[in-house]
């Protein structure tokens, strides 16, 4: 109970552009950071909790907000007041009501930390300024709306590249609800199916479910290792630091294309050591859900 949970998620390399809002002369921009002086693309943890919200309800979990999509601007819906008892995305993602005094009859607090930490999914390679331009058609003839007197030239900035994202998760916190323990199950398992992240008018298809994932299980309270560890070829150079003077094998679950491409004498040096080794993600992350779950039956 008093264990954490550190991973590191990479995925595929595919086009996106994930960008947020208006944007003057129809250009949509990508959101990017600088590193080493270049420039990678981003994709913010809101962005990726928001898609987290919309997998747990698919698989079950009772949410309290939704989505809205036929507003005129980003827009939302909460069934009732937040409740971390009841509902599962108030329970993990945390929430806040800027007017607490509509909170008092609830005798809830009116605002509450999230239970998993994310942070900025980053690109593997560098922004090369790729972009596309295509024309967006003149509504004309007996067309009963328009949006403008003319056709419309659009230019999107693009990067073809794969991300890397960490998230945490305190056990003990996970068993703070009766429910907590297959709630998490059913996170852990959303995370190895996450899809449909993208920003305010993204329109495009990208997967942030794992190719490669490294998880710790351990008391410690930090992750110890590199949460953006994984190389531009999809390496994750740490490796070499999983032995009995620095990290142990054993608090270590490796999946996916990682583990696929090791050599057999590395396989075999961190399977000996007690290194958890799966050649598929979502099997391991059902597996460390099982860790979360025998918590839950020891308390």
């Amino acid at each position: 109970m008093t264990k954490n949970i550190f991973g590191t998620v990479l995925t595929y390399v595919a086009p996106s552009s994930n960008y947020r809002g208006e944007s003057e002369a129809n250009r949509t921009v990508i959101q990017k950071i600088s590193k080493g002086g270049k420039e990678y693309a981003v994709i913010s943890p809101e962005s990726m909790r928001n898609a987290l919200r919309e997998v747990i309800a698919q698989k079950g979990l009772e949410c309290n907000r939704t989505r809205l999509h036929d507003e005129d601007q980003l827009a939302v819906e909460f069934k009732d007041f937040p409740n971390a008892e009841k509902f599962a995305d108030d329970f993990f993602f945390g929430y806040m009501v800027a007017d607490g005094k509509t909170m008092k009859p609830t005798g809830r607090p009116a605002k509450r930390d999230s239970i998993l930490r994310m942070n900025l999914a980053v690109a593997l390679s560098p922004y090369k300024y790729d972009a596309t331009f295509h024309q967006s058609p003149k509504n004309a003839g007996t067309s009963p709306w328009k949006n403008t007197d003319n056709s419309a030239l659009l230019h999107k900035e693009l990067s073809c590249t794969a991300y890397q994202y960490p998230f945490a998760l305190a056990i003990a916190d996970c068993l703070k609800n009766p429910n907590g323990a297959r709630w998490t199950a059913v996170l852990l398992e959303s995370i190895g199916e996450l899809s449909n992240v993208a920003g305010g008018h993204a329109r495009s298809f990208f997967e942030m479910a794992p190719r490669s994932l490294v998880i710790r299980v351990t008391p410690s309270l930090v992750a110890g290792f590199n949460t953006y560890g994984f190389s531009e070829t999809g390496e994750f150079l740490e490796l070499s630091r999983l032995n009995d003077q620095d990290l142990p094998p054993s608090e270590f679950w490796l999946a996916g294309e990682l583990v696929r491409n090791l050599d057999a004498t590395e396989r075999a040096r961190l399977s000996k050591a007690g290194a958890h080794l799966f050649d598929n993600a979502q099997v391991c992350l059902k597996e460390v859900a099982e860790q979360v779950t025998a918590a839950g039956a020891k308390k």
